[in-house]
C-alpha cells in the first residue's frame, strides 16, 4: 500500500519540475539550429557570393552560390572565425580530386611575392591543370599538355592580344618574360617532382621555395641549390607538395595562376555547385525595389559548369 501511495503523489512533482518553460524552449531550440547550421556549413555546403567580373559569364557579379564541401573532402577550420588568425586543420576523405574544367574555390596562397595571404581569403576560378600536366597560352588560346584546352562556353576577352615577347612584369615566374596571352610552358609542380633552378630562374622560384615552407635559400657557384642547409646538386630541388593552376573566365580580367602562381592542392575548399540567387549588385539597398526588379530569375537554380 505504501509504494502505491507514494508513487501517484511524486509523479506530478516530478514531471512539473522536468517541464520546460517556453524560453528555454526556443532558446534550446535556436541552439540545434545553430549547431546543425554549422556542421552543414562546415562539411557538407557553404554559401557565397561573386564579388568581382573574374569569372564572366559564367558566373556574374551579385551571384550567390552553393558550394560543396565535402567532394573534395571537407576540413575542419582554418581559422579562428572573424580573424585572420590561421590555425591547424585537417582534411576528411573527399569523393573526388579536383580536375580540369571544375570551377574551384580556394583559400588564397597569396600574391606571387608574398610567403602567404595576410588576409584569409577565398578565391573561386576554373582549375585548367593538375599536379604534372603542362600549361601554355599562345595568342590566347590555352594549351593542356600540348592539347587545346576548350573555352568554358560563357569566357570572354576584354582586352587586345598581347604578342609574345611583350612582358608583362606581374606574372609568375618573376622575370619569366612572359604575359597573360602568351604564358609558359610551364609544368605544375607534383609531389616529388624534380624543378630544375640554376642562375636562369632562381630569382623567378625563389618565392615558390618559401612557399613550401623554406626559411633561407642559395644558389651557390656550380648551380648547388641549398635550403635550410639542405644541398640540392645542380638545382635538382624536390616538390613537396601537389599544385593546381587556375584561370578566371574572364581571361583579361582575372588575377589567376598566370599572376600568384601554383595553387596548392591542400588549399582547395569546395566545388561550385549551384547559383541559388542572383540580382544586380551595383544596385544598393537605398534602391530596394529597383534592386528587387534586377533579380535575374533565369539563373536561379542554375547548375554550375
Amino acid at each position: 500500500m505504501g509504494l502505491k501511495e507514494n508513487v501517484p503523489n511524486k509523479l506530478p512533482r516530478q514531471l512539473s519540475k522536468g517541464k520546460k518553460s517556453k524560453p528555454k524552449e526556443y532558446f534550446d531550440a535556436l541552439v540545434w539550429a545553430a549547431v546543425v547550421a554549422f556542421l552543414i556549413k562546415l562539411f557538407l555546403f557553404e554559401a557565397y557570393r561573386i564579388p568581382t567580373g573574374s569569372m564572366e559569364n559564367t558566373l556574374l557579379v551579385g551571384d550567390f552560390l552553393l558550394v560543396t564541401k565535402f567532394t573534395y573532402g571537407a576540413t575542419t577550420p582554418r581559422n579562428i572565425p572573424f580573424t585572420d588568425v590561421r590555425i591547424p586543420y585537417f582534411r576528411l576523405p573527399g569523393l573526388k580530386s579536383p580536375k580540369p574544367g571544375d570551377i574551384v574555390v580556394f583559400d588564397f596562397p597569396g600574391d606571387r611575392d608574398e610567403k602567404q595571404s595576410t588576409e584569409v581569403l577565398n578565391y573561386i576560378k576554373r582549375c585548367v591543370g593538375v599536379p604534372g600536366d603542362s600549361i601554355q597560352v599562345v595568342n590566347k588560346v590555352l594549351y593542356r599538355n600540348g592539347q587545346v584546352f576548350p573555352n568554358p562556353p560563357q569566357s570572354k576577352f576584354i582586352a587586345p592580344l598581347q604578342p609574345p615577347g611583350i612582358a608583362n612584369n606581374r606574372v609568375f615566374p618573376k622575370g619569366s618574360g612572359w604575359n597573360e596571352d602568351n604564358y609558359g610552358p610551364v609544368k605544375i609542380p607534383r609531389k616529388g617532382d624534380v624543378i630544375k633552378i640554376d642562375s636562369t630562374n632562381f630569382e623567378g622560384w625563389k618565392m615558390f621555395l618559401v612557399k613550401e615552407g623554406a626559411g633561407n635559400v642559395v644558389l651557390n657557384p656550380g648551380n648547388e641549390l641549398v635550403v635550410d642547409g639542405v644541398k640540392y646538386p645542380n638545382g635538382n630541388y624536390i616538390a613537396k607538395r601537389d599544385y593546381l593552376f587556375m584561370m578566371g573566365d574572364n581571361r583579361n580580367n582575372s588575377l589567376d595562376s598566370r599572376f600568384w602562381g601554383f595553387m596548392p592542392m591542400e588549399n582547395v575548399v569546395g566545388e561550385a555547385f549551384m547559383i541559388y540567387w542572383s540580382w544586380d549588385a551595383n544596385i544598393s539597398f537605398a534602391n530596394f525595389f529597383k534592386l528587387l526588379g534586377s533579380i535575374r530569375w533565369d539563373r536561379i537554380g542554375t547548375l554550375i559548369k
